[in-house]
C-alpha cells in the first residue's frame, strides 16, 4: 500500500531565544512527519516547546536552524508567507478570535478575502462549512449570540475556509466546559473520519489527546517519545503503568500482599501493560 502524502515535515528544527550565555532552546533538534489524514496531538508540560512548535509549523515564527516543509513547500523559500499561510494552514486557537461585529457567516468568509471567488460563492461556502460543524441556520448570529462551544465551531469553520492542507489547533477546548469541549472534539473527529482532514492539536489534557490517533510527547524542547493511541482500555493501562502505583505494580512490591485470585488478576493486568508498552516508540 502506498504511504500517504507527507503534509508536515520538521527537519532538525531548533529555536533559540536570548543571547550567548543566556540562550534558551525552546526547540532542540526536532524531527517528525505528519501524513495526510492523520490526527495528531502534541502534549507536554508548560515550557516544553508545544506552542513554539505550532508557531513554526504555522509559519508564525521562523526557526533558528532546521526546516519546516508544508505540503511539499519549504517555508524558508516562500516569498509571501502571509498568502501561503492563508492558503495552506488553518488555525484554531484557545480563544475563538471572532470579529464581534460580524455574523458567523461573515467571520467564516474573512480568510477567503483576496483568495478569489465572488462574494456569493464565498458566502455559500461559509454556510456549507457552518452546516458541516453543526451550526446550520446560525450563520446570521453575531458571536455574542452564540455559546462558547458554538463560537469555537465557527472558528473551526473559518479555519477550513480555504481548504488548507492541515488544521492546527492550540488548546481548542481550553476555555470550554466539558460538554462544549466534547462537542468541539466531536467536530474534529468528524472532520478527520468523514472528510480526511489532517489535524494537529496542541493540548495539556490527556482526555483530548486520547481522541487523536498519535501523540507526540514533548519535554525541554524535544520530542521524547510518541504513542499510537489504542482503545480506551489500552490507554487507561498506559496511564496506570506510568503512575507511581503502576510502577509499584510492575516492580512487584504489591504482589506479595495479594491472595491467589487477586494475584491472577494482577498478572493479567501486568501482561497487558507489558504488551501495550511495546506500542510506544521513539521517533527516528
Amino acid at each position: 500500500m502506498t504511504e500517504n502524502k507527507v503534509i508536515v515535515e520538521a527537519i532538525g528544527l531548533t529555536k533559540t531565544y536570548g543571547s550567548n550565555g543566556e540562550e534558551v532552546h525552546a526547540l532542540d533538534n526536532v524531527n517528525f512527519r505528519i501524513h495526510q489524514a492523520e490526527f495528531v496531538a502534541v502534549m507536554g508540560p508548560s515550557g516544553s516547546g508545544k506552542s513554539t512548535l505550532l508557531n513554526m509549523i504555522g509559519a508564525l515564527d521562523k526557526p533558528t536552524t532546521g526546516k519546516v516543509i508544508i505540503a511539499g513547500h519549504d517555508m524558508a523559500q516562500q516569498r509571501d508567507l502571509d498568502s501561503f499561510r492563508a492558503r495552506t494552514v488553518g488555525f484554531v486557537f484557545q480563544m475563538h478570535n471572532l470579529i464581534p461585529t460580524l455574523t458567523a457567516t461573515e467571520n467564516v468568509t474573512v480568510p477567503m478575502q483576496g483568495q478569489g471567488g465572488s462574494e456569493r460563492t464565498q458566502r455559500q461556502r461559509a454556510e456549507e462549512l457552518l452546516d458541516m460543524v453543526g451550526l446550520k441556520g446560525r450563520g446570521h448570529h453575531l458571536p455574542a449570540q452564540l455559546s462558547g462551544g458554538q463560537r469555537q465551531k465557527v472558528a473551526i469553520a473559518r479555519a477550513l475556509a480555504n481548504k488548507p492542507a492541515i488544521i492546527l489547533a492550540d488548546e481548542p477546548t481550553g476555555n470550554l466546559d466539558s460538554i462544549s469541549g466534547d462537542e468541539v472534539l466531536n467536530v474534529f473527529d468528524t472532520l478527520h473520519s468523514e472528510h480526511g482532514t489532517t489535524i494537529m492539536i496542541v493540548t495539556h489534557d490527556p482526555r483530548v489527546a486520547r481522541r487523536t490517533h498519535r501523540i507526540l510527547m514533548m519535554k525541554d524542547g524535544k520530542i521524547i517519545h510518541e504513542d499510537i493511541v489504542g482503545d480506551v482500555y489500552t490507554e487507561d493501562l498506559k496511564v496506570l503503568a506510568r503512575s507511581d502505583f503502576g510502577q509499584a505494580m510492575l516492580n512487584g512490591s504489591l504482589v506479595n500482599t495479594l491472595n491467589d485470585a487477586e494475584r491472577d488478576v494482577m498478572r493479567q493486568v501486568l501482561e497487558r501493560i507489558a504488551h501495550e508498552n511495546q506500542i510506544s516508540r521513539t521517533p527516528g
